[in-house]
């Protein structure tokens, strides 16, 4: 706009000054080594706008065949994208109807050209392992990454959920280690992380990331109790493998107060205990967790309990049927701990009680082994059958 201005005004210029001067014209003298120019000032001037005149029509020319190759390459790349963004949306369909082979095919086509390249090889590498050619999965994650700069949480998480569909565990529990490093809180992360610890027997990992999951929302509160209590029974398995029963205390020892008043991981323990031929100790465990809560999973323990103080027991069942009143468990745990010990007699009738509240086949079996101690076929005799009967009752011959 400038240029035409200014052409304009010379113009303008020319018509007022070219009657004044006229007669008046001037000479003009360009002389060189060889040649000489000789002009009038009125010459000169022409010649200078028509040049002028010339560099604009050139400069006009080569800004149109510019253009023009612009605008061919912009509807090339045009016509790309707009390919790209009909092959993505196809294959969201192909994955939705599981057809793997074509969704692959259709997102890595013309992917550089699609509005999210990164996530179409994503997705075409996880369309790609679906179908079980690694390779091809493994070749889009990599042009994923190249093109993802910065941003490379979203490929390191397509790599170690790719690895975890492989069963490339190991490989993906580091993976997910340096994820959390970057990113400790993001959902999906801690989800693949609860995959990758729980195959790679990682528990104490497991546990560190519980409170971030509860954070982020992943899981319900059960799903995370039952996570962190598979953690706690995994550091018992490994520990009791490692050093035996001192290791499984040690370890014991150097959990939280409240750790340890946890019933389910007391229940555990005494498991653990009574495996590893340690029966007082899992006593010791079985009857502080009773103390300080009833729970009917550690007083199905006591019959297995071994150990030099079997009164102990005996007391606190006794215990905790002033407590809580004759339940049919209490009852009959006292009865087979009474056999233990040869007193028939209350045995049965601990049994007895038990079996007054509701019929049980392994109470009546109990029950039948102390008539037979008591001399007394008859009631032996009749507490099996009532006893083969409830099992046929409850399972029936198909």
């Amino acid at each position: 706009m400038l240029k035409v201005l200014v052409l304009f005004l010379l113009l303008i210029a020319g018509v007022v000054l070219g009657p004044m001067i006229a007669g008046h014209q001037g000479y003009v003298l360009i002389q060189t080594d060889n040649w000489n120019v000789e002009t009038s000032v009125t010459g000169l001037v022409i010649i200078l706008i028509l040049s002028l005149l010339v560099i604009l029509f050139i400069e006009w020319v080569l800004r149109r065949l510019f253009r023009t190759g612009a605008r061919t390459r912009g509807w090339f790349t045009g016509r790309k994208r707009r390919s790209a963004q009909r092959h993505t949306q196809s294959a969201l369909m192909k994955l939705a109807e599981g057809d793997y082979k074509q969704a692959e095919k259709l997102l890595s086509k013309n992917a550089d050209h699609a509005d999210q390249p990164v996530a179409n090889y994503l997705l075409a590498a996880e369309a790609a392992q679906q179908r079980g050619d690694e390779v091809r999965a493994n070749q889009h994650l990599e042009r994923a990454s190249e093109l993802s700069e910065n941003d490379t949480i979203p490929v390191e998480i397509t790599r170690v959920r790719l690895q975890l569909a492989r069963n490339e565990d190991h490989a993906a529990r580091h993976g997910i280690d340096r994820l959390l490093e970057v990113a400790p809180r993001h959902p999906e992360v801690l989800r693949l992380a609860e995959q990758a610890y729980i195959r790679t027997g990682a528990w104490g990992s497991l546990l560190d990331i519980l409170p971030s999951m509860q954070k982020s929302q992943v899981n319900d509160e059960v799903q995370r109790e039952a996570l962190q209590q598979q953690a706690w029974l995994g550091l018992m398995n490994q520990a009791m493998a490692d050093q035996g029963s001192e290791g499984l205390k040690k370890w014991w020892q150097n959990q939280s107060r409240k750790t340890r008043q946890e019933t389910a991981l007391q229940v555990a323990m005494a498991e653990h205990l009574i495996e590893c031929d340690d029966p007082d100790t899992a006593q010791n465990i079985v009857l502080e967790g009773l103390k300080r809560q009833y729970d009917d999973r550690l007083v199905l323990l006591m019959p297995r309990i071994k150990s030099g103080d079997p009164q102990s027991l005996e007391k606190a069942l006794r215990q905790q049927i002033k407590q809580h009143g004759a339940t049919p468990l209490l009852h009959s745990t006292l009865g087979q701990m009474l056999m233990r010990h040869g007193e028939w007699q209350q045995a049965a009738e601990a049994f007895q009680q038990a079996l007054a509240q509701r019929p049980d086949a392994f109470d009546y079996a109990w029950l039948a082994d102390v008539y037979d101690r008591l001399h007394r076929p008859e009631d032996a005799a009749k507490m099996r059958r009532e006893g083969l009967l409830l099992t046929l009752k409850t399972n029936p011959a198909p």
